[in-house]
């Protein structure tokens, strides 16, 4: 346990956030693990999740359904185009704007993307009971959706 300068304690085995942290770390390296054979890595797998729902958004609408940095997007939305996983189109309503549009290699590694993420998260949460399991993702969504409010 640490004693800051203003006289309090901090106990990183007690910080939510460190643990929330040290966790989505351990289950970040385990679907890594699990997707690199697909040819595809972390950091496209959100993107990936967004566009197998809703294929043919801007840039923009991904933005605005994933919390990460317009700059990240962006490379990763370039070395995606350049493995092959998406085409760009011009938007037919906005010359600034492109469509992001999956190719067949995206679509066909889509049940195997899953099932990966299926089996870590099985893993992940094997210590817990069912009712546990469903405990914590309530809790983890009502966490998210607090903190996104301000």
């Amino acid at each position: 346990m640490q004693v800051l300068r203003s006289g309090m304690k901090f106990d990183k085995d007690n910080s939510a956030g460190y643990l929330v942290n040290h966790m989505a770390r351990l289950f970040a390296k385990g679907l890594q693990e699990r997707i690199t054979p697909l040819g595809i890595v972390i950091g496209q797998f959100p993107i990936l999740l967004e566009l197998w729902q809703k294929d043919g958004v801007s840039q923009r609408d991904l933005l605005g359904k994933l919390d990460i940095e317009q700059a990240t997007l962006a490379n990763t939305l370039n070395r995606m185009e350049r493995d092959g996983l998406i085409k760009r189109t011009k938007h037919p309503a906005d010359a600034r704007a492109q469509q992001i549009w999956l190719t067949e290699a995206a679509k066909s590694i889509r049940p195997q993307a899953y099932l990966a993420a299926t089996e870590q998260n099985k893993l992940a949460l094997g210590a817990l009971s069912e009712g546990e399991q469903a405990q914590l993702m309530d809790f983890m969504r009502r966490i998210i959706n607090h903190s996104r409010d301000p």
